[in-house]
């Protein structure tokens, strides 16, 4: 949305290692959510701006990609060195534009700076494979090169770990990257880049561009891109995949989700009810891997749950993120909170029981601050909006089944498969339900299964689109391509022209 008239702190782009002013005369409102109220403003780039940024990255490809890889390593060593002496100031950006309180903020930047631990490391996955003597003087061998110029496209929930999670690992396997951040929340990812910078990357090699619709289908036709990566709601991510692909590109989209958890009658009740507190109300809901809906096998463990939870959520600190003491921050922008209230106000209208109500919630010296306070709808039935679609805030349904199998039918059954937990002290249940359900990560007694970063991350049915997970082996995969090469030096010790090909080297 174009505000002229507005006086804010006006962003930037980061093309070629340095900050560059937006030309597009289009700016996006960037909210303190604490306040409810613009603070600053966010160039959207034009597509000629964003092409310029990609012929950048295309231009810094050839010697980027030829720099041995202990070289583009010693980069992620140094990047990660700077991401831990900048922690506060990173976090600070974070929270001020998200809203999430700082150790929650601190906490996300781990998990990035996970993953760039592990890029350190990445020469062991591009080493390829060899073989001597396929056939009589023939050796072959594989080896994994990068793609060219690719990029990401990040959500506004982890404005620095999701990025993390893609440029380290695409940068480190000789790609040069574009990334389009959310213009929620840009100044976070902006600063990563001036730090990679610092941290010795060839410019060009990393680009920042902010921008809205028409920055992203710049990246999916411009043919010099070469893959996308995507994090965010599933209708976007859906259109980027068959864009992405319908021009040529490689697409890993990690979609929407609907997490449950499953809690079994023999569950420790006292960690279910520490569990929920964090996957449900932690970062406020706004999380991909948040538990969303508790499946209660009988009614003994809904009725257990909500006795222990509904005193923690009655204490439970909401504030800004300036509040020491605050355990949950606002939600993202007004628009957020809107949309969240109207989903409690439609549980309401579709008959599930209102344990706790979030709306209205107000925060002394932050009145218009977008605070949504800890929902739980009860009595929640598979057909309502509020099970069916993802909500991303702080609002938590309980659906109560008669049997593990129903539970098990019911989280198969929902369209989206991102991540799931189950609750019980029996290995049989627990190994059984790991093996049926059709959810790409699952949590024994954890309620967030978010791999570590040697492992990949991504989900099922429409929580994912494309072929590759993403960080972890699955990511140097997916921004590599495989070449195989079959080779036969001459010597005078063979002789003859041969006209087959067989094992053993038998002509």
């Amino acid at each position: 949305m174009k505000h002229e008239s507005i006086d804010r702190a006006k962003l930037h782009h980061y093309v070629g290692g340095q900050k560059v002013d937006g030309r597009s005369g289009r700016f996006g409102d960037v909210y303190n959510p604490a306040l409810g109220a613009v603070m600053k403003q966010v160039p959207l780039a034009s597509e000629q701006e964003v092409k310029q940024a990609i012929q950048a990255a295309a231009d810094a490809f050839p010697a980027w990609s030829a720099t041995p890889v202990g070289r583009r390593v010693q980069v992620m060593y140094n990047f990660r060195e700077l991401i831990r002496k900048h922690m506060d100031e990173l976090a600070r950006l974070v929270s001020s534009e998200h809203g999430k309180t700082i150790e929650d903020a601190k906490g996300s930047i781990t998990r990035g700076l996970e993953v760039v631990e592990f890029c350190c490391g990445i020469p062991q996955l591009l080493k390829g494979e060899y073989s001597a003597s396929v056939a009589d003087g023939v050796d072959s061998w594989g080896m994994r090169q990068p793609l060219g110029v690719c990029a990401g496209i990040t959500p506004f929930n982890f404005p620095a770990m999701v990025p993390m999670w893609m440029f380290p690992v695409a940068i480190a396997c000789g790609n040069t990257f574009v990334l389009k951040p959310s213009e929620r929340d840009p100044s976070c990812p902006l600063r990563l880049a001036e730090l990679m910078t610092e941290a010795g990357l060839p410019e060009n090699v990393l680009n920042v561009v902010n921008g809205d619709k028409e920055a992203v289908d710049t990246l999916l036709t411009d043919p010099r891109v070469q893959a996308i990566s995507f994090v965010g709601s599933t209708p976007v991510g859906e259109y980027i995949y068959h864009q992405g692909t319908a021009h040529n590109k490689r697409v890993q989209a990690l979609c929407g989700a609907k997490n449950h958890m499953v809690v079994m009658p023999d569950a420790d009740m006292q960690q279910a009810t520490d569990a929920v507190m964090g996957a449900a109300y932690g970062s406020a809901g706004e999380r991909c891997m948040a538990i969303s809906v508790v499946v209660s096998v009988g009614n003994e463990p809904a009725d257990a749950l909500l006795e222990k939870l509904t005193p923690r959520l009655d204490a439970l600190k909401v504030g800004p993120y300036t509040d020491e003491n605050a355990e949950m921050g606002p939600v993202v922008t007004p628009d957020a909170k809107n949309r969240i209230e109207s989903y409690i106000d439609k549980g309401m209208e579709e008959g599930a029981i209102l344990v706790r109500d979030g709306r209205g919630l107000q925060i002394a010296g932050h009145e218009l601050g977008c605070f949504v306070g800890a929902t739980i709808f009860d009595h929640v039935k598979t057909d309502m909006s509020i099970y069916r679609e993802e909500i991303f805030g702080p609002v938590l349904c309980i659906v109560r089944v008669e049997s593990y199998e129903e539970a098990v039918r019911i989280v198969n059954e929902h369209e989206f498969g991102n991540g799931t937990a189950i609750f019980t002290k029996d290995g049989d249940t627990a190994r059984d339900y790991c093996n049926r359900i059709q959810i790409g990560m699952v949590g024994v007694n954890v309620p967030i299964p978010v791999p570590m970063a040697y492992h990949s991350f991504g989900g099922w049915k429409r929580s994912l689109f494309g072929d590759h997970a993403i960080h972890g082996p699955e990511g140097v995969r997916f921004y590599t391509k495989l070449k195989t090469i079959t080779s036969r030096w001459p010597s005078g010790i063979r002789a003859g022209a041969v006209f087959n090909f067989r094992q053993g080297g038998e002509h």
